[in-house]
């Protein structure tokens, strides 16, 4: 098995968690960078996570992780955490939207609608993902809640929210620091 992507990513850390002691070869490419060629080759989407695995490519860290779940014989994600899944990946998608503008040179705080709607859109979901941490939903380490704390620990190394009124986020991410490949897969290491 081959998982291509970047130490930076919270789509790829999550895969690289969710595989556990799973054996792979993590190729670590610079998408922005001379690793677009290689990317370019394994994904026509240019996203990553992309998994190799017998022959078979596999695109979208949600697609991966059903193909991974499936492997190791876990249940499939029931609908309410189908639903946590949006959540999380819409918050995540938006994050980067903000972090790729900002990067191209783009001021993310002027009064425009798109930047606007981006972070209404990043904060709703983040209330609505700290009341249900704070009602126990996130409490069994799945990959939900792998997703879960790679977005709020992304977020907090880019610096792209602030999580007052959310610390509740912060406290989740900071209680399972020691669980198993979160210290390896940290982006603060790259």
């Amino acid at each position: 098995m081959k998982l291509i992507g970047s130490t930076t990513s919270p789509y790829v850390r999550r895969i690289r968690i969710l595989l556990d002691e799973e054996p792979y070869e993590f190729i670590n490419l610079n998408i922005y960078g001379e690793g677009r060629d290689e990317l370019r080759r394994n994904n026509p989407t240019l996203k990553i996570p992309v998994l190799e695995d017998g022959g078979q490519e596999i695109y979208d860290s949600r697609i991966i992780a059903r193909y991974v779940s499936a492997k190791q014989g876990r249940d499939p994600l029931t609908w309410d955490q189908e639903n946590q899944l949006t959540m999380i990946d819409g918050a995540n998608d938006s994050a980067v939207t903000m972090l790729l503008s900002e990067k191209s040179g783009i001021d993310t705080s002027q009064d425009v609608m798109f930047y606007n709607l981006q972070r209404e859109r990043i904060m709703t979901t983040l209330r609505t993902l700290a009341a249900m941490v704070e009602e126990g939903q996130f409490e069994t380490w799945n990959y939900p809640a792998i997703c879960l704390y790679c977005l709020v620990d992304w977020l907090d190394f880019r610096n792209l929210v602030d999580f007052t009124g959310v610390e509740s986020l912060l406290a989740f991410r900071d209680s399972r620091k020691d669980y198993p490949w979160v210290a390896e897969t940290d982006p603060r290491n790259s």
